[in-house]
């Protein structure tokens, strides 16, 4: 969980509070609903007509290179900025990091990894007593950056000096706000507003980078997805006359989703353990009794390579799997379906899965449709 001026933003991803779990993810859930995103779809159209042009007029040309794990990166942040704020951060139209927030998510990501495993490292580290004081009485200031970012956009907002007639999730989260202005409060919005900055780029960049990874590794794969859309245009199946191919679009798209179940399968953007606390009381699991407190949890990457249920090829990808027509390939499928576990699970799947997928099933078209890439 972040900090921001000596105050702890318990998160939906960061609380053990089941309870507050429970009644922050029902005020909020409304702003991530698939009516809701239908509305955020022209915010996300913003950014990749942008990145489209940008990529064209800095790479599109023989002998330039991109660092396109880093593009992509920049792309995820101005689109969740984007829907967020309704104003981009500028990473994308400046080409640069701006505020030097990724080189900051890099350290933060290299501090969570030993942290994670030894928490009582953080209460030395960053919110121990003293620092989280004198913080909070504006001696110094150890929020987090982007805790610091969303409160700059915030304060533009309330202000009045920045404001779109769009919906955005801002616009949605101080609707929550004047609904329960007491549970809902100025520090919930911003544990909102930040968390999804912090955990809405980072993965989506990292699944849509494992996409045109394993599609360029895999040259028939990238051939057939390319035929997919190009045949789905030509015979009037979808549209794109605007240059982006729309959600609704993309849904006509077989051999693309295929192309990226199959990356979440084999590279789900979290490697590690999604943890959980076991109740006071103990639970049984898998036959077992295990004590209250213990810290269990299941992994992603494990999960999605048994042979029992994803076939004996589990670590080759291959999107063929997700395709079928037979009522034993639809059972398959759904067998795998319920297994599948990149955005985790039960009342803690991640709220934002939605948006996600609207930006990566939106941009790999889109890009592929425009550009080749090798």
């Amino acid at each position: 969980m972040q900090i921001s001026k000596g105050e702890i933003l318990q998160s939906l991803f960061g609380t053990q509070d089941q309870d507050y779990h429970m009644k922050l993810r029902r005020t909020v859930s409304g702003a991530f609903s698939m009516s809701s995103l239908v509305q955020y779809e022209p915010r996300v159209n913003d950014t990749v007509r942008v990145f489209l042009a940008r990529t064209e007029e800095l790479y599109a040309a023989p002998g330039k290179s991109c660092n396109f794990i880093l593009w992509l990166q920049y792309f995820a942040f101005d689109v969740i900025t984007e829907i967020t704020y309704s104003r981009r951060v500028g990473f994308v139209d400046n080409c640069e990091d701006v505020d030097g927030i990724i080189a900051w998510l890099n350290k933060i990501f290299d501090y969570q990894a030993p942290v994670g495993q030894m928490p009582w490292l953080d209460k030395l580290f960053v919110k121990n007593p003293i620092m989280t004081l004198a913080s909070k009485y504006g001696l110094i200031d150890n929020s987090s950056g982007t805790a610091k970012f969303s409160r700059a956009r915030m304060a533009e907002r309330l202000s009045g000096r920045y404001k779109k007639d769009s919906m955005d999730l801002l616009t949605m989260f101080l609707k929550a706000q004047k609904e329960n202005p007491t549970f809902f409060d100025d520090g919930r919005l911003l544990t909102m507003t930040t968390s999804i900055a912090l955990a809405g780029s980072d993965t989506t960049a990292i699944s849509l980078a494992a996409v045109f990874y394993y599609l360029l590794i895999n040259p028939e794969c990238y051939e057939k997805l390319n035929r997919e859309i190009d045949e789905s245009i030509a015979t009037g199946l979808i549209s794109d006359a605007s240059g982006i191919i729309t959600w609704t679009d993309a849904q006509k798209l077989p051999y693309l989703h295929a192309c990226i179940q199959e990356t979440f399968r084999i590279h789900p953007a979290i490697a590690m353990i999604l943890e959980r606390l076991v109740p006071p009381q103990g639970m049984e699991i898998a036959g077992e009794f295990i004590p209250g407190g213990t810290v269990v949890g299941c992994s992603p990457w494990v999960m999605h390579r048994q042979p029992e249920i994803f076939g004996e090829d589990v670590d080759i990808w291959r999107p063929e799997r997700w395709m079928g027509n037979s009522d034993e390939d639809e059972r398959r499928i759904k067998k795998m379906n319920m297994v599948m576990f990149q955005f985790g699970g039960g009342s803690r799947t991640c709220l934002g899965k939605h948006i996600a997928l609207l930006e990566m099933y939106k941009l790999v078209p889109s890009f592929l449709r425009r550009f080749e890439v090798n």
